[in-house]
């Protein structure tokens, strides 16, 4: 008999026509570290009095359908989890490429995907359908693995013993890391960081309605948010006075290949809170700024995400 091993799983993935109805085909194959995206439903336990002190048979609440999946920042798939936080891109370019995809926030439709995560050695094909995409984090930092988390929210599961995504199409897998990244505040350079978090929410609503199957109606977007925390030697006062002031500032998170692909992530009005600057020895100091994104009056929305590769469309 055999055992499931997550160097054997796989991951595919489709954005839905009509949310909750899964595509038949048109899957593409996704990259990822880990996941926990998975359906659960718990029981309840009986309340009855006068049957004597052994419990009667549970009962079964509702369905719930999310989780997360850890992706690498790349190049190509990395614009299907961008396109599930913002919406479709604009994109511009021309065969055979590269083509430039623009993304931006503020959308008040969110496409729904079908995810299939797959163990084929048992077999065990789950396919989760109306996928939604609550938030979406990565971490800049000196080095390690780049890596984002993206929390989901679906539907319902679906468990088959064989695939319901066909044969995905292929991704070249170009992965950015740390070395490539940059930080830029309104067009300059931002000197001694050392790491940043970034955070986009769609906060989403589930729909939770009375059905048959116990399963939710819809994720809706309500009031995005867009967070970070950026740690830096205390250098000079410019984020300081910056946050005295109450004036936003510019925030540009970058990745660029020397092969020309690039991930560009344009944060328009950035708020930084004022922050305790702490001595705790002889060693450097540093602060942490636990910063919040507002609306460009000026363009109209809080972000703006430019993926650069040779894909045609997302």
């Amino acid at each position: 008999m055999a055992r499931a091993q997550g160097a054997r799983a796989r991951m595919a993935l489709a954005f839905e026509t009509t949310y909750g109805t899964p595509p038949g085909s048109g899957y593409t194959r996704m990259p990822f570290a880990s996941t926990s995206l998975g359906a659960e439903q718990p029981l309840l336990n009986s309340e009855l009095l006068g049957y004597g002190r052994d419990p009667l048979a549970p009962v079964k609440d509702a369905v719930t359908a999310d989780g997360e999946v850890v992706v690498p920042i790349d190049a190509e798939a990395f614009g299907f989890w961008l396109k599930a936080g913002f919406g479709a891109p604009t994109t511009t370019g021309s065969s055979p490429g590269p083509w430039t995809h623009t993304f931006q926030s503020g959308s008040w439709t969110l496409p729904s995907m079908a995810i299939e995560t797959a163990m084929p050695e048992v077999p065990r094909y789950a396919m989760y359908s109306g996928v939604v995409l609550d938030q979406l984090s990565w971490q800049m930092q000196r080095s390690g693995l780049l890596t984002a988390t993206a929390r989901l929210v679906a539907q319902g599961e679906t468990v088959a013993t064989t695939s319901g995504a066909g044969t995905p199409a292929e991704l070249d897998l170009i992965r950015f890391g740390h070395f490539n990244g940059a930080i830029k505040r309104n067009g300059t350079a931002l000197g001694n960081v050392v790491s940043t978090e970034i955070t986009y929410a769609n906060n989403l609503d589930r729909i939770e309605t009375i059905r048959a199957d116990g399963m939710i109606d819809g994720a809706d977007p309500s009031i995005a948010a867009l967070t970070g925390r950026t740690e830096v030697r205390f250098a000079d006062s410019t984020l300081v006075s910056q946050a005295i002031n109450g004036t936003p500032c510019e925030l540009e998170f970058s990745y660029m290949l020397i092969s020309g692909e690039s991930l560009t992530v344009t944060v328009h009005a950035v708020y930084l809170p004022r922050p305790r600057i702490e001595i705790g020895g002889p060693q450097g100091i540093q602060a942490s700024f636990d910063w919040q994104a507002a609306r460009d009056a000026t363009l109209g929305r809080m972000c703006t995400a430019v993926l650069v590769n040779n894909v045609e469309n997302y």
